[in-house]
């Protein structure tokens, strides 16, 4: 979005304009109603746009997106200061003429509306000179008019996602200011070479497209920054693409790729590489030579090891090797010391290296769907970790948590979901950081009373467990919004107290713990009044103390007699 300049005066105000409400009715003062900038009248369930907001003639900003408006009123050209309109997710059919008015416009979205004949409604668009970012996604466009590509050469955005394009006008060419083109969701069967002669551009988006080659005049794009061409048909990709040094984001993830070219190190600058989804099978060894690299995807691509070159990935931040066919842990990864995300899940991993220790800066780790048959302890020496996945959708699965995993205490979220747990053990209860304890689908019976020291818990998953009980003081989780516990046979609370919720189980577990400490006075009181008054099993203590008295009034006459015989 264009930054918009305000006023010294007035800056910003964020008015509740409904069907109903208007500006007289919030009694602003003529001289400030005059002066506002900014409204946002978004999901208002509007038919219309109110009068009262065509008299602000001096509005800048305005929001009128996900409302139920049908047609734009001729009145429009009255806000001839308005720099930014949003319309998009309404019911407008057509565009009236007057719109073409607004000489001061520079953004202007008009994305999911059923406009009928899109192009040719557009029309009153294309008068608008000034306008430098037009979003049109999703109006069911067969074609961009010609007359748009004429005359907004002042565009620096176009967005043309969800449509039905399958060409570009050769009069795209006058658009010489264009940075940046989002064309997600089309026809297009090859890039369009008409985007190569716009020397401007810096992101081009063709994801979900049907390109199968991309031309070599791509190369003459060299301010391009981000280039998405996921979800397409390309079966290679030419060395020409390379030739765009300035590149710092290509996602080819999901085409028909088996290899990538020798050229690919050139990008010297990239930073983040989308690769999955693509039968690779084998690590690309010139991957380890584009030594910037901060975020690589290689999700579902047949690897089974990984290149010795991987190691020279040393600014690596994010790795995702997920689905793929790993059966032991990659040794290079545990040189990768400044990786803080790591996938492996789905693979077929049974352990994992004392080395891993090595990763002191990794924050996130799955290591869903494997095949581990004991608790991996090693990640519990990960000081930094905070995310850790150890669910198993199927096939192998855990039966104790290792007590080392109160050493995380950095853990914000543990899942543990789908496995075959009995008991946690009581070292959970140091993870004082937890936010997400999920265990779901296990054979838990019993809970250890040290997950009531989680303070920071909001989401503790429990259904599908063996549970009968809760701990007695789990009402004392002041953050937690979430505790599911359907399908366990609990008796306390009740089936009944669970199904209502958090605050239902809470109100039991406070009222059994007050019962518990009345019954334990009572319990004191009564004992007390048992051994007073030697009743019950305690009777048995005043023979005793009679008894004891007696032995020593003996003891007592035995004394003095044998003082008498001395004397």
């Amino acid at each position: 979005m264009l930054s918009v300049r305000f006023s010294n005066i007035v800056t910003s105000l964020y008015l509740d304009t409904g069907i109903k409400s208007s500006i007289v009715k919030l009694e602003l003062p003529r001289e400030l109603a005059n002066r506002i900038l900014f409204l946002d009248s978004a999901d208002r369930q509007l038919l219309t746009i109110p009068s009262d907001i065509l008299e602000l003639v001096e509005l800048e900003e305005l929001h009128l997106e996900k409302n139920l408006i049908q047609t734009i009123p001729s009145e429009i050209k009255h806000l001839q200061n308005l720099k930014v309109l949003y319309l998009h997710d309404n019911s407008i059919e057509s565009l009236c003429d007057e719109l073409s008015e607004l000489k001061n416009l520079l953004s202007l979205d008009l994305s999911n509306n059923p406009l009928t004949r899109a192009a040719g409604s557009l029309w009153a668009v294309s008068r608008l000179r000034s306008l430098r970012e037009l979003r049109l996604y999703n109006l069911n466009l067969g074609e961009l008019p010609v007359q748009i590509c004429k005359n907004n050469y002042n565009l620096e955005l176009m967005g043309l996602s969800g449509n039905e394009l399958a060409l570009l006008p050769s009069e795209m060419t006058n658009m010489t200011k264009l940075r940046e083109i989002y064309l997600q969701r089309n026809r297009f069967e090859l890039l369009p070479s008409v985007l190569c002669q716009l020397p401007d551009l810096e992101i081009v988006d063709l994801e979900q497209n049907a390109l199968g080659a991309i031309p070599d005049e791509i190369a003459s794009l060299q301010k391009l920054k981000k280039l998405f061409l996921a979800s397409n048909r390309l079966a290679l990709l030419p060395d020409s693409l390379f030739k765009c040094t300035n590149l710092i984001v290509l996602d080819v993830a999901n085409n028909q790729l088996r290899k990538l070219p020798r050229s690919l190190p050139a990008l010297t600058g990239l930073v983040e590489l989308g690769l999955s989804n693509n039968n690779l099978c084998v690590f690309p060894p010139m991957l380890g030579k584009v030594v910037s690299l901060q975020v690589l995807y290689l999700k579902n691509t047949g690897l089974r090891t990984l290149h010795s070159q991987c190691t020279n990935l040393r600014e690596i931040r994010l790795l995702d090797l997920s689905q793929n066919r790993f059966s032991t842990f990659p040794a290079e990864i545990c040189s990768l010391v400044n990786l803080e995300v790591l996938s492996l899940d789905d693979n077929r991993l049974h352990e994992i290296p004392a080395e891993v220790k090595n990763l002191s800066n990794l924050k996130c780790l799955g290591l869903t769907g494997n095949r581990f048959v004991h608790f991996p302890e090693e990640v519990c020496f990960l000081a930094s970790l905070e995310k850790l996945y150890l669910g198993q959708d199927q096939g192998f699965k855990l039966t104790t948590v290792h007590k080392s995993i109160g050493l995380l205490q950095n853990l914000r979220e543990l899942y543990l979901e789908n496995n075959r747990f009995e008991m946690l053990p009581a070292t959970i209860g140091l993870l004082k950081n937890l936010e997400i304890l999920d265990c779901h689908n296990n054979q838990l019976f019993e809970l250890p009373n040290s997950v009531c020291n989680l303070q920071g818990l909001k989401k503790f998953l429990l259904q599908c467990n063996r549970l009968t009980c809760l701990p007695d003081d789990l009402d004392r989780l002041p953050t937690l919004q979430a505790l599911p516990l359907e399908e366990n046979p609990l008796l306390d609370p009740p089936l009944e107290v669970c199904a209502q919720g958090i605050a239902a189980i809470n109100r039991h577990l406070q009222e059994k713990r007050r019962r518990k400490a009345l019954a334990t006075k009572i319990q004191a009181w009564w004992r007390g009044l048992m051994v007073r008054k030697y009743l019950g099993p305690f009777k048995e203590l005043k023979k005793d103390k009679k008894k004891g008295k007696g032995k020593k009034d003996n003891k007592g006459k035995k004394g003095s007699a044998k003082g008498n015989k001395k004397k």
